[in-house]
């Protein structure tokens, strides 16, 4: 999704419904702790931001929230997406569920890929935190864009060159106040944003 809002990926729906999955309590606990700080949620424009994903199981698909879904206060099964396939290169994801998955599926999909022991991944906004990272690194670089080819390549990149696995967060310099935090689950994850909001204080 763009900053308008616009779908930047293409999307193959394979089936119009998703089966009740084990992450989706804890999605829901942790997301509504995000949204309480602020971190995730609709922006003046009306448009949501901020998106959490969880592996399914171990195998290479995730269950991600939904596109727009920042303004819910909880979500349902008809509000997430199960991605069952992805080619980072052509921008392609294959999905099941009611929802179109979020603008930054692939970016989670290029986590996922990269360090399998990844259970859980939080995209979130932090003004103050993004700036914070910026002046340390690892960060994507300024002119890659978020939901692209290119974003996935960098994020392959700082798994491969930086010491992300050690911070657990990183920022995307061309995606103002975005910052990713991931780990092994939601837990290790929140705890990785709880960290970095509390540093920069």
């Amino acid at each position: 999704m763009s900053e308008t809002g616009s779908i930047k990926f293409i999307a193959e729906r394979s089936a119009a419904t998703i089966g009740p999955f084990v992450g989706l309590e804890d999605l829901n606990t942790y997301r509504t702790k995000i949204r309480q700080l602020g971190l995730l949620g609709v922006d003046e424009k009306g448009i949501g931001f901020g998106n959490i994903s969880v592996r399914d199981g171990t195998s290479a698909r995730f269950y991600i929230t939904g596109s727009g879904s920042g303004r819910k206060t909880e979500l349902m099964l008809t509000d997430c997406a199960r991605v069952m396939a992805y080619d980072l290169a052509r921008n392609w994801v294959r999905f099941e569920g009611g929802a179109m998955p979020s603008s930054e599926s692939l970016t989670h999909a290029a986590i996922y890929a990269a360090e399998q022991t990844v259970g859980a991944v939080i995209h979130f906004h932090s003004s103050n935190l993004w700036n914070a990272i910026l002046a340390e690194a690892p960060t994507t670089p300024e002119d890659v864009e978020y939901g692209t080819p290119g974003m996935a390549r960098a994020v392959q990149h700082l798994f491969a060159e930086t010491n992300v696995r050690e911070k657990k967060a990183f920022a995307m310099a061309g995606h103002r106040e975005g910052v990713i935090a991931f780990g092994h689950n939601l837990a290790e994850s929140y705890e990785a944003l709880i960290r970095g909001t509390d540093a920069d204080r």
